[in-house]
């Protein structure tokens, strides 16, 4: 081959090498501009999602499941018997022991509500019948026990006049007791509902009184109607109407009945079922101080509960000290109520109901006071730890085993509640 020959062929696979460079790397731009146009691209959708998606994609529904254990029991009456037990050596007043059974269970309670009877007020001397004005500091073991709430309606409320009804609802407000029942903020008319809600569900609380044992006398029309909660059945059905629209259950406690009678009257019957009808779901019954039966209705696909009667849950009545009254032994017991409400999206209902037999201990300190009375120690037993197999069996003797024994068996009877 010439050289110009060589000359030309290297000089031809010199652009060749050149032109085969130039195309790759034009290639490789290429590749990164579409490269980044993607990514562009993809970022711009992603962000257009981004902004639309909480106004197009639907709130996620909130399904748990929310549950209430609610403990409910008949009177806190204080009879003078009690407090001279409580009574020390400095004057005052020390009512520890009466609960000391109870407190284990009311505070498992998510809300716990009692039915104290009586008054408590510095203006009128300390009485246990026929008029009841107890020491201010059963307040504070009423609260040590677990109560949240203690209802006022009753016909002992005046007993101490309307100044009492202030004094009583305050001593309780001041240690975080709701009083219900009596209203000392606003008139009744214009008060609002009492509502606790509880782990999400609220729970309304209405209290009412057959009457006043004449003490209503003393007061204005005005201060009636402002301060008491008395069985007018239109302001009741509008109240319970009220709390079916505010609430997710409605719990009433009426006081009505035959005192020692072991039955409802027609007149309870009639009005408890109204009270469901109007949108009560549980009622709560007081004042004859013995228990009465427990009924189950169903409204609107849902069982309502009733209890007739709670009967007494701390007092001085018994066999030694009702002799002559019909039913006595009635009247040392009682039941610890015992509910589990439900919410779900579907509605709240009562998911448990129990009735748990009490009985009131009153045992002997061997002792006086400056009256010359003997004094007591009481306490008030849940009767499921005391009955054969109880944890706490042991510390009665035979006798009083004996008497439980009855007592519960009696009691679960007599109340019938068997909730499904």
């Amino acid at each position: 081959m010439k050289r110009s020959d060589r000359r030309r062929a290297a000089t031809r696979k010199n652009w060749f090498i050149f032109a085969l460079f130039s195309l790759v790397l034009l290639s490789a731009c290429l590749i990164l501009f579409f490269q980044k146009e993607i990514d562009a691209h993809k970022q711009t959708r992603q962000t257009s999602v981004e902004k639309k998606t909480p106004r197009d994609t639907k709130p996620v529904v909130n399904q748990q499941t929310q549950t209430a254990r609610i403990m409910a029991n008949g009177d806190l009456l204080y009879h003078d018997g009690l407090y001279m037990s409580a009574r020390k050596e400095d004057g005052s007043y020390d009512f520890s022991d009466n609960f000391q059974y109870v407190k284990e269970w009311l505070h498992q309670a998510d809300l716990a509500i009692g039915d104290f009877e009586g008054t408590i007020s510095p203006d009128f001397p300390l009485a246990g019948y026929p008029l009841f004005n107890a020491p201010e500091s059963v307040v504070s073991s009423i609260k040590d026990a677990g109560y949240h709430v203690v209802d006022l309606a009753h016909n002992h409320i005046l007993d101490s006049q309307l100044s009492g009804v202030l004094s009583t609802a305050k001593a309780f407000e001041n240690q975080g007791i709701t009083p219900v029942g009596v209203y000392t903020h606003e008139p009744r008319a214009q008060a609002p509902l009492t509502i606790k809600e509880v782990n999400g569900i609220k729970i309304a609380i209405l209290a009412y009184s057959y009457g006043f044992n004449g003490m209503e006398g003393n007061l204005s029309q005005e201060e009636y109607d402002q301060h008491l909660s008395n069985l007018d059945e239109e302001k009741m059905k509008s109240e319970i109407l009220r709390a079916e629209e505010e609430a997710d259950v409605t719990v009433v406690m009426p006081q009505m009945g035959v005192e020692y009678q072991l039955k409802p009257t027609e007149e309870q019957v009639s009005l408890y079922h109204k009270m469901v009808d109007w949108g009560a779901d549980l009622i709560f019954g007081g004042h004859p101080h013995v228990t009465q039966p427990s009924e189950t209705l169903e409204k609107d696909g849902q069982k309502k509960l009733i209890i007739y009667s709670m009967g007494n849950f701390i007092s001085n009545q018994r066999i030694e000290t009702m002799e002559g009254v019909e039913n006595s032994q009635w009247t040392e017991r009682g039941v610890l109520m015992d509910v589990t409400l439900e919410k779900t999206v579907e509605g709240t209902r009562i998911k448990t109901a129990q009735a748990h037999p009490t009985w009131v201990s009153r045992v002997e300190k061997g002792n006086f006071s400056p009256e010359g009375h003997p004094l007591y120690t009481y306490q008030t037993l849940i009767l499921e730890d005391f009955i054969e197999g109880g944890k706490y069996r042991n510390r009665l003797d035979e006798a009083t085993k004996e008497r439980i024994d009855k007592a519960y068996k009696e009691m679960k009877d007599h109340v019938g509640l068997n909730w499904d």
